[in-house]
């Protein structure tokens, strides 16, 4: 493994082992800006397998961003959401909507679907076939739309 990948595995492993624990332990606002960190990251990495489809495919760096989706995906992230950080707090804005924290059953499920979506790319992704990666991005693209759609607030 890479020097850098190795560094990033490491810091991801302990990211989901403390997740739960270190949520409660965040402020609200802390809450708020480490889950945007988790989906800022997440998006990047999406990105670049975007950018590999469009153009010439790399299954290595696809794989190297599909497993980081995966890992942020099961880190627990749901921890971050918790009491306070339904609302914008002084400088830290928040695009979630308040209906989220009302219906924790759906958006369980529609965690669920994401995670199982990730998971999924990670596996495809590490197989190298770009068309089957297409397909199962395509799949996690439309898990992501599906939670913000309905709980995700406009710019």
């Amino acid at each position: 493994m890479k020097p850098i990948l190795a560094t990033t595995a490491v810091g991801l492993m302990t990211a989901v082992l403390a997740g739960g624990a270190l949520a409660g332990a965040l402020s609200p606002e802390e809450q708020i800006e480490t889950r945007q960190a988790g989906y800022t990251f997440m998006g990047w990495n999406m990105g670049k397998i975007k950018a590999n489809l469009q153009g010439d495919y790399n299954a290595e760096q696809v794989k190297a961003a599909a497993d980081t989706i995966a890992a942020i995906a099961n880190s627990g992230m749901g921890a971050l959401y918790g009491p306070g950080t339904d609302k914008d707090i002084g400088d830290v804005k928040t695009r979630v909507k308040p209906e989220l924290f009302e219906n924790m059953q759906d958006v369980g499920k529609l965690a669920g679907d994401f995670t199982k979506a990730a998971d999924n790319l990670a596996e495809v992704a590490a197989g190298g076939d770009e068309s089957a990666v297409k397909a199962a991005f395509g799949d996690l693209g439309q898990a992501c739309k599906a939670c913000h759609k309905k709980y995700r607030a406009d710019d």
